[in-house]
């Protein structure tokens, strides 16, 4: 057996707000390691892109955990859902990482200051809604070296050195598992059988493996 052993990752020894996940990730091995290996070995700009329900933002969550010690200011999640208007994007960041806005400095300046010299990682969820942010971002990426981006959005964002990620539904099988472990959450007495598992099978069919749509099915 080996005498040494890496330390554990874990969440609580980096800064970090990613909120801890109700529930496991079930299926995405490939994408997690495709992706994760982009973002560290110095890709700063990926956005997983997809219709809605793929679990983008699912999957990137656990893609921003599993590369937290590569970042050690921090992975932060913004989430923009609510927001509509893409200048109201950098306050929601700068929000999120606790900055106060400076009397007579615009906010893009306080955050570039802040992030110039820190090695971090922005989960920025639901961009495609304030696209036109893409400009400002190359900004905050050209003078923030160490900078690197996470983003999920439907469309891509055109940034300069960005690498677009499709996430596609779950593999037959994946979906069923996924299947089985939402309906057994649901309901303790329900399990996957050889006399369920075709119908199971089906229904994930008919939703056409979107991670969302089964999990309202379970």
């Amino acid at each position: 057996l080996p005498a040494e052993f890496p330390p554990l990752k874990t969440l609580d020894n980096r800064p970090t707000n990613l909120p801890v996940q109700p529930n496991q990730l079930i299926g995405r091995e490939r994408e997690l390691e495709e992706a994760g290996a982009l973002l560290t070995n110095g890709l700063r700009a990926l956005t997983l892109t997809g219709p809605g329900g793929t679990g983008k933002t699912r999957l990137a969550l656990q893609l921003a955990a599993d590369v937290v010690e590569e970042f050690p200011d921090g992975v932060f999640f913004v989430s923009l859902a609510p927001v509509r208007d893409w200048e109201l994007v950098l306050p929601t960041i700068a929000q999120t990482l606790g900055l106060r806005e400076q009397s007579g400095e615009p906010v893009v300046e306080t955050l570039t200051e802040y992030l110039r010299d820190r090695r971090m990682l922005l989960l920025l969820d639901n961009l495609e809604q304030v696209i036109a942010v893409g400009p400002v971002l190359a900004g905050l990426l050209a003078s923030a070296p160490n900078l690197s981006l996470l983003a999920t959005s439907r469309i891509p964002l055109h940034l300069t050195g960005e690498h677009t990620y499709a996430v596609r539904p779950l593999t037959l099988h994946e979906s069923v598992s996924l299947f089985g472990e939402r309906a057994h959450a649901a309901a303790a007495e329900f399990d996957l059988t050889d006399e369920n598992e075709a119908a199971v099978a089906e229904i994930c069919m008919r939703v056409d493996g979107l991670p969302l749509a089964i999990e309202l099915a379970a």
